[in-house]
């Protein structure tokens, strides 16, 4: 049997990072990944063909309705459904091989096929061409993420009620696009279709959208959507949807039990969350179990009960996001290769992609009364900035929570058309135990969004200079 100091069991960007990095630091590495394409949900059917389908449907939506505005007149803008999907396929399929790449570049044995526990030391391996193998490692990294969350009632076929994989592959564009949640990846791929054409209602059990971010956010986010055209139906469960023909009937009821209504829709998007995915692994071979959300439960060293063997990413508690798994990955090939890392959950954004975007980092002005912390808080709305007011893009603003005793930063919140990239700044202050007053007085480019960073800090600490 072929014998490696370590074995990464999924090749999603947590996994695929972590061999790597081991494989940097020294170490005979092999990652077995059984879908056969590298770069796990996130790049296959996730994070990257959803950013594509984003950008794509935003500049036909552009094109469409905002560029003669501008005076650039478009004549005749016509969407091909097909060369869209297709330019998203290619890169997809361009930054898998990618991957490949880097396996072959770092020498590390890129296996295909389905990994499973004979013991904590031996995994047998069914390969995706026939047949099996046994191999041996010192240690095991469970990398395996996650997949759709079921919801009783709700059938997933992929062609009328579709998971976020089905929504990425449709064939056309719906009339009636009905969301059932309103997160991150409901509200993104209601924003790809809404853009290209389909009325989309979203359904969210909550009383507002993204309910894990600060109130300010959901409230003027949901704003912004209901003016590009969502529908919003809070405080609803849904009891069952039934595929009826062309169409698809969804039964609600309001939370308090007070109404009931059936939507009718001829697409149904299921985007109520993730769960882990451990299926197949053999767990209870090596003695372990999974917590009542279905978590595989580590130390601070990311190692299981059983040792020598390891978890990262959507396996274990934690925010399901790729950069989480990825700083994990790393931490975790640095700590087999003896170093001491460390990852400071308080400092991992959180981004969806609409247009404006929405960023976040840090505390919500929700927690931090919650937690009896005293706090300041400075906000800057989008239409004071001159670089935002010139492109005709003034939906939104960037609020900054701050210590009231230190000036720390504590937490930031962004709706902008680059919050993505803008929350990076706040990243790094917060990493760096920055004041506001820090950022306040750090030059901005001018003129520019991220201008608007330092009027809210200024707001935050003193007074800002444009309103």
């Amino acid at each position: 049997m072929k014998e490696f100091d370590l074995v990464v069991i999924g090749g999603g960007p947590g996994g695929y990072v972590a061999a790597i990095k081991a494989a940097q630091l020294g170490m005979q590495v092999a990652c077995v990944e059984k879908r056969g394409k590298l770069g796990g949900t996130c790049l296959n059917v996730g994070c990257i063909p959803s950013k594509a389908l984003l950008h794509s449907s935003y500049k036909f939506h552009e094109a469409k309705h905002k560029l003669a505005d501008e005076g650039i007149e478009v004549s005749s803008v016509k969407l091909s459904l097909t060369k869209m999907m297709a330019h998203k396929n290619n890169g997809v399929a361009g930054l898998t091989k990618g991957i490949e790449g880097l396996f072959a570049k770092n020498k590390v044995t890129y296996i295909k096929g389905t990994a499973s526990f004979n013991t904590a030391k031996e995994l047998n391996i069914d390969l995706n061409e026939g047949g099996n193998e046994k191999i041996i490692a010192k240690s095991v990294i469970i990398a395996t993420g996650s997949e759709v969350a079921s919801l009783s009632g709700v059938v997933v076929d992929e062609q009328k009620i579709v998971s976020s994989t089905g929504a990425l592959e449709l064939e056309q564009v719906p009339n009636h696009l009905i969301v059932i949640g309103g997160g991150y990846i409901g509200l993104e791929m209601g924003s790809v279709w809404g853009r290209l054409g389909a009325k989309v209602t979203v359904i969210e059990y909550a009383d507002r959208i993204v309910a894990s971010m600060d109130s300010d956010i959901s409230t003027g986010f949901k704003k912004i959507l209901e003016k590009q055209g969502f529908d919003f139906k809070l405080a609803t469960k849904v009891l069952k949807a039934e595929v009826s023909g062309k169409t698809v009937k969804v039964q609600t009821e309001s939370v308090d039990g007070s109404k009931k209504e059936t939507i009718e829709g001829d697409v149904v998007l299921l985007a109520a969350g993730r769960k882990p995915y451990t299926s197949g692994l053999g767990l209870d071979k090596i003695g372990l179990n999974t917590d009542k959300y279905g978590r595989i439960e580590v130390d601070h060293r990311y190692e299981t009960k059983v040792p020598g063997v390891y978890a990262i990413g959507d396996v274990i508690a934690g925010p399901m996001l790729a950069h989480k798994a990825e700083e994990e990955g790393v931490a975790l090939a640095e700590i087999l290769a003896g170093q001491k890392p460390h990852v400071n959950y308080d400092t991992i954004p959180g981004v969806i992609y609409t247009h404006p975007e929405v960023a976040a980092v840090g505390k919500t002005e929700q927690q931090l009364k919650a937690e009896n912390i005293s706090y300041k808080a400075g906000k800057f709305p989008l239409l004071a900035n001159s670089r935002a007011r010139i492109n005709d893009e003034t939906d939104g603003f960037v609020k900054i929570l701050a210590c009231a005793k230190t000036d720390a930063i504590l937490g930031a919140h962004i709706i902008a058309p680059n919050a993505g990239d803008m929350i990076g700044e706040l990243v790094v202050a917060m990493e760096f135990k920055a004041a506001s007053e820090d950022l306040a007085r750090t030059c901005h480019p001018h003129p520019s969004v991220s201008e608007a960073i330092k009027e809210a800090c200024l707001a935050t600490f003193a007074k800002p200079i444009h309103i």
